[in-house]
């Protein structure tokens, strides 16, 4: 009998957004048939892969000092016999494919965000010597076609890529330099693999994209007509979506809400800031107005509808008087949760090179002044739901013996007691306390 030749270890590390949680994953599982299987060290890894992120502050900083350790524990490898490559994929990879090779000679790959799924082609080209390092322009539609939709899951959620890439332009981003112009993936390869999924045990998948809500599959077909096209999945009983933008939100995803019991009563909506004047020097494309007039209108639709947002403070000439209309803002939009960061200057993006910068302690002050706000309102939220009775789907063990862990419908943390049995499986639970980054359930009254 041939022995089984042993397993490659794969090591990734995932930097930034739920897109690239989402990217790793299926480039784990499109270098499983390699023989490559996950390890969390990197050290004695035969593949590392650092999934980049061009998105948050110093973020290329980041990767090149990671390289440099991971130099090190090539170097280390290579004397003890062995071999490790090591690719550098993601936003990061795209946007500096070149310079990363020039910088850093241990990297051997540079994919990016588009051609991850060539990885396999890659790797036996650097096996066999060739040439061929950089694969950062490919088209996300080859991309997704050569992807399998029988993916691994990790547990009764997943994340599904429908819609990569954006064409809004935004001052501060650099989203349509890194992944491209929007690109929808066919609805039908969509539900072929949320049904795989489902088949695996999966009952609750978040629909991802840069501009989710913008989605399109060519026939007129809307993201509204895919979550009801999902929702009919035997199985999958729930759908969540992010990141949407406000100029993408029509009036059939609104109904949605209202209408489809399996679409979350929970909407991440970014706004970014609360003054006009600032909003037209981020090129959002919407006013103030408009975003709180749409928050009117999704709420009349879904009373209980749980909204979460992104703020960005210090934009380039923010005055006083902006960042108050910001609080002014959010005070009125009311926030069950919410992102906030310090503007930063992003390589390549108009507002990198515009004038006013606002210096680094006012941003800091200003930061903390909305954060205080929105801890403030997401405790209130959290506290709203104490006496309630809501749907739990558990996910995992506790942090403490007997105790099991879900999401209730507005993504809140939930732990109550409860048997392992129970994982996988939507219960009610009576909420009876809470705190600003979970609630706790006193006792299981059914399972659904």
């Amino acid at each position: 009998m041939t022995a089984e030749a042993p397993q490659k270890r794969l090591y990734i590390k995932t930097y930034g957004c739920q897109m690239n949680v989402y990217d790793s994953e299926r480039m784990a599982d499109v270098l499983r048939p390699l023989g490559y299987g996950l390890t969390d060290v990197a050290e004695g890894a035969d593949l590392v892969v650092l999934n980049t992120c061009h998105i948050r502050e110093k973020a290329t900083e980041k990767v090149y000092s990671e390289l440099g350790q991971i130099k090190r524990l090539k170097a280390e490898k290579a004397a003890a016999g062995g071999a490790m490559l090591v690719a550098v994929a993601g936003c990061v990879a795209q946007a500096e494919g070149a310079e990363i090779v020039r910088r850093q000679p241990a990297v051997d790959l540079v994919v990016g965000p588009q051609s991850y799924h060539r990885l396999p082609e890659l790797i036996a080209r650097a096996h066999r010597a060739s040439g061929e390092a950089l694969a950062a322009d490919f088209a996300p539609e080859a991309k997704f076609d050569a992807l399998s939709t029988d993916r691994a899951p990790t547990g009764v959620t997943a994340f599904l890529t429908v819609q990569e890439g954006c064409d809004k332009f935004c001052a501060f981003c650099v989203v349509p330099y890194t992944r491209g112009a929007e690109y929808s993936r066919p609805a039908g390869a969509i539900e072929a693999e949320a049904r795989a999924l489902a088949a695996k045990g999966v009952r609750e998948v978040t629909l991802l994209g840069q501009n989710v809500n913008a989605y399109d599959d060519g026939e007129g077909g809307g993201l509204a007509a895919l979550v009801r096209r999902l929702a009919a999945i035997p199985g999958l009983d729930r759908i969540r979506y992010t990141t949407s933008h406000p100029r993408d939100m029509d009036e059939a995803l609104i109904a949605a809400h209202g209408e489809i019991e399996a679409l979350m009563p929970y909407l991440h909506l970014p706004v970014q800031a609360g003054s006009d004047r600032v909003l037209k020097a981020m090129n959002r494309g919407h006013t103030a107005e408009h975003y709180l007039r749409l928050v009117e209108r999704i709420r009349a639709t879904r009373p209980d509808l749980a909204l979460s947002g992104d703020f960005i403070v210090g934009f380039p000439g923010e005055r006083d008087a902006d960042f108050e209309a910001t609080l002014d803002l959010a005070r009125e939009a009311r926030y069950a949760s919410a992102f906030s960061f310090k503007y930063s200057r992003r390589p390549g993006t108009p507002a990198a090179a515009a004038p006013g910068q606002v210096p680094e302690e006012v941003k800091a002050e200003r930061l903390a002044r909305l954060q205080a706000l929105l801890d403030e309102q997401q405790q209130a939220f959290n506290q709203s739901q104490v006496g309630r009775v809501l749907p739990v789907l558990f996910e995992k063990n506790g942090r403490r013996p007997g105790q099991i862990g879900g999401r209730s419908p507005y993504l809140q943390a939930v732990h109550c007691q409860g048997e392992d049995q129970l994982i996988g499986q939507i219960a009610t639970v009576r909420i009876v306390s809470a705190a600003r980054g979970s609630l706790a359930g006193e006792r299981i009254l059914a399972i659904a």
